[in-house]
């Protein structure tokens, strides 16, 4: 059996949580009582639309079923402690007035505390908190770990210090917006807003078509086991990091393109094609090739998906790969391999998902090859002696909220 990566039951993920609190914080402990409750945010696969989120367009994702829980208790004071059963270190201690950009802590302890600075500049009265966090989201496959962990830690901050905001479609998005930017300002990854927004704005059995302009959603229908079909997500293993400055770079070349054409983003030029063929720079031409193309393709699905099409979708994420790779030049060897192996094995379509460099490829494949896909690809990667990847089937799940 080669699907390898398992999600937990809303059950399971909260009794991890409440263990490694208990352990952590318990009644052996000094100060020890139970947690307020338990949170938890999902992970997210892109089925397209990919570097599009900072670029003024539209994207399609769906909220997965694995999932970062947080066991989170309120303090009377300004202490944060944090503990986690997959960082290190595995704990971290300090001050409220401790978190903010630039701050003198462990990478991990940005994406978990950050959420707290920002609702706090968001006018939450947010005080000191004891949390624990475990996570079956595979961190480093860019399937948004980091994300769900500032989502399941907003929502639990929202809830415990009362700032109302996950009550309502309006207050999540501000919700999601307050976790863009602890990513962005605290922890340093100039993200766009996708990922946050697949967390806390999905709707199960749903693709969440946002639009990066206005900030709007829209619920796309994505039920493949009707059509026969499944999501396969390969885990490439190959490490993926959003914050070593090549996903930066291509943003800022995005951004600087955008501001000599008098727009904010991409997504806005009046003259997308004119400016396109004005382009000499080869560098800029070919980011901005990317980005006009996959807004189109990212339409071009949606409209397919909404026409019970799914089956034929295949060929335009093929065509998102082959732009990622030449164009925005965010693939690599792993991913590259994993999405022609999967083809040759009767995949649709395939292409990388996330943020590239390494992590995560889809494929679309008839649900009874499932297996025989995976197996391909397992054997491909066995063929280079890459780390064996691993493997999970993507079903649109709900947001995140409060699991007990």
């Amino acid at each position: 059996m080669t699907i390898t990566i398992r999600s937990w039951t809303m059950a399971e993920g909260a009794r991890r949580a409440l263990d490694l609190f208990e352990e952590a914080y318990g009644s052996g402990q000094p100060d020890g009582d139970r947690p307020d409750g338990v949170w938890a945010a999902p992970g997210r696969v892109n089925i397209i639309g990919e570097h599009i989120d900072y670029n003024g367009g539209p994207c399609l994702p769906i909220a997965l079923p694995h999932r970062t829980y947080v066991a989170l208790r309120r303090r009377d004071d300004q202490v944060v402690r944090l503990t986690s059963a997959d960082a290190e270190p595995a704990s971290w201690q300090g001050s409220l007035a401790d978190v903010h950009p630039g701050g003198d802590f462990p990478s991990w302890v940005a994406y978990a505390a950050g959420p707290a600075w920002t609702l706090g500049e968001q006018g939450v009265n947010v005080g000191g908190f004891d949390a624990a966090i475990v996570s079956c989201v595979p961190w480093g496959a860019g399937l948004s770990s980091s994300a769900a962990i500032e989502c399941a830690m907003a929502l639990a901050l929202d809830e415990v210090f009362g700032g109302g905001l996950a009550g309502s479609p309006e207050g999540r998005a501000r919700l999601a917006n307050a976790c863009v930017r602890a990513e962005n300002d605290v922890a340093g990854a100039p993200t766009g807003g996708m990922d946050q927004a697949a967390a806390l704005r999905s709707t199960e059995g749903d693709a969440l078509e946002l639009d990066t302009l206005d900030g709007s959603v829209t619920a796309v229908p994505f039920d493949l086991d009707a059509d026969g079909l499944a999501l396969l997500v390969m885990d490439t293993r190959a490490t993926h990091e959003l914050d070593d400055g090549q996903y930066g770079q291509r943003r800022a070349t995005c951004e600087a393109v955008a501001a000599r054409e008098g727009v904010r983003t991409l997504g806005e030029l009046p003259d997308p094609e004119g400016v396109l063929a004005r382009l000499t720079d080869p560098v800029e031409q070919r980011r901005v090739r990317h980005v006009l193309t996959e807004i189109a393709r990212v339409r071009a699905v949606v409209d397919l998906l909404g026409s019970g099409g799914a089956s034929t979708i295949g060929p335009i994420l093929d065509a998102s790969h082959a732009s990622l790779r030449d164009d925005y030049e965010v693939s690599c060897h792993e991913l590259d391999e994993a999405v022609e192996t999967a083809r040759m094995a009767g995949a649709l379509g395939a292409r990388m998902t996330g943020g590239g460099f390494g992590g995560s490829a889809i494929a679309l494949v008839p649900a009874d090859r499932t297996e025989v896909v995976a197996e391909a690809v397992a054997a491909a990667f066995a063929g280079h002696r890459w780390t064996p990847p691993q493997f999970l089937v993507a079903r649109a799940a709900a947001p995140g909220g409060r699991v007990q």
